[in-house]
């Protein structure tokens, strides 16, 4: 048996009504609420707590009154053995001057010594017009080698080459290794070359002294 609904029961049919009415309430409360005055009667009367009021002190600065020294104390007397009176010596006041009498011989003055000229250096030339030459050329030089034995131990070869100076009489001074191998054969070639001899150089036909550099070969055979 099938059950019929009934139309009072049937709420769709009376949504829209409801949805109206609820409307219409909704406004008419919002209208009321904006024309009720909301504002209080009675006049609020708010008290602020005092403030304490803090008073600043000036405070006085002082000034530091200098006192002037005490007086320095008065000398102590100290008891002084009575002075003895000098007689005044006679004093010879008519002696004269007598303007024609030869002065005294004065000392005569020390001789000035000379000033003693020192000779100057001898310039050192690097090139002249005659060139030093090695007497015996540099054969004789490799000739007096005398292989170090720490270098012959390690095989240590290559060249020596010295700076020095050929004086105006042909003599080696001041002999300097420029670029040495070591193992001792920088000192023999330093030694070789003190011992060689030159042909001086000249400059204008007159000796002078050059600044030379030779080159010693260390070789094992």
């Amino acid at each position: 048996m099938a059950l019929k609904k009934s139309s009072k029961a049937n709420l769709r049919k009376w949504y829209p009504l409801y949805v109206e009415i609820g409307l219409i309430v909704a406004l008419g409360i919002m209208i009321t609420a904006f024309r009720v005055d909301w504002s209080p009667d009675a006049e609020v009367d708010l008290q602020m707590e005092e403030q304490e009021v803090v008073q600043m002190e000036e405070i006085q600065q002082t000034k530091q009154i200098e006192k002037p020294p005490p007086p320095p104390r008065p000398p102590v007397p100290v008891e002084v053995p009575n002075d003895e009176i000098l007689e005044d010596e006679a004093l010879n006041l008519d002696a004269s001057l007598d303007l024609n009498e030869p002065a005294q011989d004065l000392p005569p003055p020390p001789p000035e010594e000379e000033e003693e000229e020192e000779e100057p250096e001898p310039e050192v030339f690097v090139v002249v017009e005659n060139m030093p030459e090695l007497i015996g050329g540099l054969g004789s030089i490799q000739k007096q080698i005398e292989y170090p034995e720490i270098a012959r131990k390690a095989g240590v070869e290559g060249r020596v080459i010295v700076q020095f100076v050929v004086d105006e009489n042909g003599n080696v001074q001041d002999p300097v290794v420029v670029r040495g191998i070591g193992a001792g054969c920088d000192e023999e070639a330093l030694r070789v070359v003190r011992e060689a001899k030159f042909q001086p150089g000249k400059q204008r036909g007159k000796p002078v002294k050059v600044k030379m550099s030779l080159p010693i070969t260390f070789r094992l055979k």
